[in-house]
């Protein structure tokens, strides 16, 4: 066995982590919320961003800036561009898949179990595809008891993750379920790492793909600008109360406009009864 390292730089990497878990799942929730108050295209929209935010930023990019402290001594780490590339996209689709399922369900807890079944089995497929984009001249093995236990929290947390989706809507809950959203994807990601046993080849031969700094940077950056794009459309638009209390008031506006019409029609105006009894003359 050989030394592995998952905090070469201290606790920089699991804090910004878990960082940007929260911030990914923060907008998410928020995203989920102003999709329950949408309809038709525009709920899919919404929807699709969260899946972007809570899947792409929230547990992708937390994943690979973990991943960026991980360091094994006696050899050099480099990814598959492709299979790290799909990594992403698994996250993203399956998260996505569980919101809708969730969604249309509207919130039964069979559409719930079922949505954290497939996106906690999702996320933990995406976890491990990362891991075996991993090129270096070792031999890697998992402990299958450790293994299990990181998809049982990766399911957990993928159905807490949805239940939070249907459920919370007010800021202040929001803040407090991406806090513990943060807590169990973190979670799950070092009980995974952790299943990973290494042992480095004498013979270390050669590497094929992209060094850490090279690939993973600059597309966790393109992630992140996405995220902070969907933050402004956020702000931007009106909140889930804002859209109750214009459809409230467009009702009444609405309710007026029909009494003043049965008022006309039951009581006409005196000019307009007037030609009336000119005729009878």
């Amino acid at each position: 066995m050989t030394a592995v390292n998952h905090f070469t730089y201290g606790l920089l990497t699991p804090l910004l982590a878990y960082v940007m878990s929260c911030i990914g799942s923060m907008l998410g929730l928020r995203l989920t919320a102003q999709a329950h108050a949408s309809r038709g295209g525009a709920r899919v929209r919404w929807l699709l961003g969260a899946a972007i935010s809570i899947g792409g930023t929230g547990i992708w990019v937390m994943h690979f800036i973990a991943m960026m402290g991980f360091q094994v001594d006696g050899t050099q780490i480099k990814y598959d561009v492709w299979l790290t590339a799909a990594s992403a996209l698994v996250a993203i689709v399956v998260v996505g898949a569980g919101l809708f399922l969730v969604s249309h369900g509207g919130g039964r807890v069979l559409a719930l179990l079922g949505g954290g079944l497939l996106t906690g089995l999702g996320v933990a497929s995406m976890h491990y595809l990362g891991m075996y984009a991993m090129n270096m001249s070792a031999h890697v093995s998992y402990d299958r008891i450790t293994v299990a236990a990181s998809v049982a929290i990766a399911v957990v947390a993928a159905t807490v993750a949805l239940w939070f989706t249907m459920r919370v809507k007010k800021t202040v809950w929001i803040t407090g379920a991406a806090l513990v959203m943060g807590v169990a994807v973190s979670g799950m990601h070092y009980t995974g790492m952790y299943a990973m046993h290494v042992t480095v080849d004498s013979k270390p031969g050669v590497l094929h793909g992209a060094d850490a700094l090279d690939f993973l940077v600059p597309l966790m950056t393109v992630i992140s600008l996405i995220t902070l794009t969907m933050l402004l459309m956020v702000i931007l638009s009106p909140s889930e109360e804002e859209l109750h209390e214009d459809a409230e008031l467009v009702a009444k506006l609405e309710l007026r406009r029909r009494t003043q019409q049965q008022e006309q029609l039951t009581y006409p105006a005196p000019a307009q009864q007037q030609p009336m009894q000119a005729r009878r003359r």
